[in-house]
């Protein structure tokens, strides 16, 4: 049955005191409720299902761990969506760095013998031109935090307090940095190789 809009929000700040007291069937509501929601709204990030569910079950899990704060939220609604929103780029440049730390080890032929054949050691350089020629082409400000945090191997807060940027203006911009080359090298995410889709 599918659920009035006006008569869930005239009752969720009392199903946010029934969550804080540990009430089970108050959070499968809002749970149930805002589920489908939020998984929509974190794929324009993640350009992934998969993914998107992931980022929503790992909101609603903080979201239950710290039940007991839940009546301190004054609206529930922008926080599910921003926790979403934060944790869909956060995913996003986990992602980022295992997809450009396995890209990079390509280009050390000790640490992969395979690869030492004339045609392989091609292609690899081939790869190391085409990341080359995606990162120079990045944004100013893109490309300083990804070769901050790439290269010269800086931590995102640290990369903050450089910049004077926010930790998720650094996310985003390393989403958008890995997006980039992802499409730059065709590179697709999948299930069993969990690197990047071109997006």
């Amino acid at each position: 049955m599918k659920v009035d809009k006006k008569d869930f929000n005239n009752g969720l700040m009392s199903m946010q005191v029934r969550i804080s007291q540990g009430d089970e069937q108050a959070f499968e509501e809002i749970y149930l409720y805002y589920h489908k929601r939020l998984i929509s709204f974190s794929k324009n990030f993640t350009r992934s299902a998969e993914l998107a569910e992931e980022v929503v079950e790992d909101v609603f899990i903080k979201l239950w761990s710290r039940r007991e704060a839940i009546i301190n939220i004054q609206n529930l609604t922008v926080y599910l969506y921003s926790a979403t929103k934060n944790q869909s780029l956060n995913a996003l440049s986990g992602e980022a760095r295992r997809f450009v730390t396995e890209s990079l080890d390509l280009t050390d032929p000790d640490s992969h013998p395979e690869y030492n054949t004339p045609h392989d050691l091609l292609v690899t350089s081939e790869i190391m031109q085409t990341m080359r020629r995606t990162v120079d082409l990045l944004p100013d400000r893109c490309k300083i935090i990804f070769q901050l945090i790439r290269e010269d191997g800086l931590k995102y807060k640290e990369v903050s307090e450089i910049l004077n940027i926010s930790v998720n203006t650094i996310d985003a911009q390393m989403a958008i940095a890995v997006k980039r080359l992802c499409a730059a090298l065709g590179v697709e995410k999948s299930r069993k190789n969990p690197v990047y889709s071109s997006r």
